[in-house]
C-alpha cells in the first residue's frame, strides 16, 4: 500500500527554561493510503507531540513530513493553513462544537471557509449527519445534546469536506466506555467506506487494536510500528463491539430516523 504520511528523520525540541526537552528523536514512520492508524504511548511518550508534527499543527526542530507529494514541514503558515483546509480533517476530544450554532451549522463551517454557499453546505451536513445516526438532531444546539452526540457531530465536521486524512486527538477521552465505542464504530465504518486516512492518538489499548497500524511511541521514539493482518483487526473488533449489536442509537433507531426523514 503506497504512503500517504512519511516522517523521515523527525526531532522536536522544546525549551523549558534552561532545559532542552526532546519529545520526538530520529522518528521515521510511513503510514498507507486508506489506513486506521493509532498512535499509543504512556503520558508524555510524544504521541501528541507526533499527531501535532503529522498535521502540520507544530514545526520540526529537524526532519520532514510529507502527506503525499506535499513536503508540510517546509510550508510556511499561510500554506499550512491552506492545505489543511483543502485535505485534513480534524476530531479534538473537546468537541470543539460553537454553542451559537446548530449540529448542521457547526458541521458545515469547514465548507463556508472553502466558500461554498450556505445551501449547498447545509445539505451536505446534514447528509454527514445522517450517517452519523444524528438527522434528527441537525437542528438541535449542542447544549441539547449528549456527549457522544456532541463527539459525532465533531466527526461529522472532519468528514463534510471530503479530507484525505482526518486526525484525532484523545476523540474518546470525554467519553465513557460504552459511548468511546460507539464513536470509534462510527469512525472505523466511515473511514473504511470513504476511503480516508485516520489518524488517531489514544491511551486506551482496546480501541487501538482495532487499528489497522498500530505505532508505539516511547521517550520521544518508535519503540513499535505493527501492520495488523484482516484476521487480527476482526477479532478485536468482534470483541470489542460485541455488546453493540443490536444497539439502538447506532444500528434501529437511528436507522428508522433516516427512513423517516426520507419519506418526508
Amino acid at each position: 500500500m503506497a504512503a500517504i504520511i512519511r516522517t523521515v528523520g523527525l526531532r522536536k525540541v522544546y525549551a523549558v527554561g534552561k532545559e532542552r526537552v526532546r519529545a520526538l528523536d530520529d522518528v521515521n514512520i510511513s503510514i498507507g493510503k486508506g489506513e486506521f492508524c493509532c498512535i499509543v504511548g504512556q503520558s508524555g511518550s510524544g504521541k501528541s507531540t507526533l499527531l501535532n508534527q503529522l498535521a502540520g499543527l507544530e514545526k520540526p526542530s529537524r526532519g520532514q513530513v510529507f502527506i503525499g507529494m506535499h513536503e508540510i514541514s517546509a510550508m510556511d503558515e499561510t500554506e499550512l493553513a491552506r492545505f489543511r483546509q483543502q485535505h485534513l480533517g480534524f476530531i479534538f476530544q473537546s468537541y470543539n462544537l460553537l454553542p451559537s450554532m446548530t449540529a448542521a451549522e457547526n458541521v458545515a463551517m469547514p465548507l463556508m471557509f472553502k466558500g461554498v454557499d450556505k445551501a449547498t453546505r447545509i445539505k451536505a451536513a446534514r447528509r454527514e449527519l445522517k450517517n452519523m445516526g444524528l438527522l434528527g438532531r441537525a437542528d438541535h444546539l449542542p447544549t441539547e445534546m449528549s456527549g457522544g452526540q456532541q463527539q459525532r457531530v465533531g466527526i461529522a465536521r472532519a468528514f463534510v469536506g471530503k479530507p484525505k486524512v482526518i486526525f484525532a486527538d484523545e476523540p474518546t477521552g470525554n467519553l465513557d466506555s460504552r459511548t468511546s465505542k460507539q464513536v470509534l464504530w462510527r469512525m472505523l465504518e466511515m473511514s473504511r467506506e470513504q476511503g480516508v486516512t485516520f489518524v488517531m492518538v489514544t491511551h486506551e489499548p482496546e480501541l487501538a487494536r482495532c487499528a489497522d497500524r498500530i505505532i508505539t511511541i516511547l521517550d520521544g521514539r518508535v519503540q513499535s510500528d505493527v501492520l495488523q493482518t484482516a484476521e487480527e483487526k476482526q477479532h478485536w473488533r468482534d470483541e470489542l463491539f460485541a455488546d453493540l449489536q443490536g444497539d439502538l442509537e447506532i444500528g434501529g433507531a437511528a436507522a428508522k430516523e433516516q427512513k423517516k426523514e426520507e419519506s418526508t
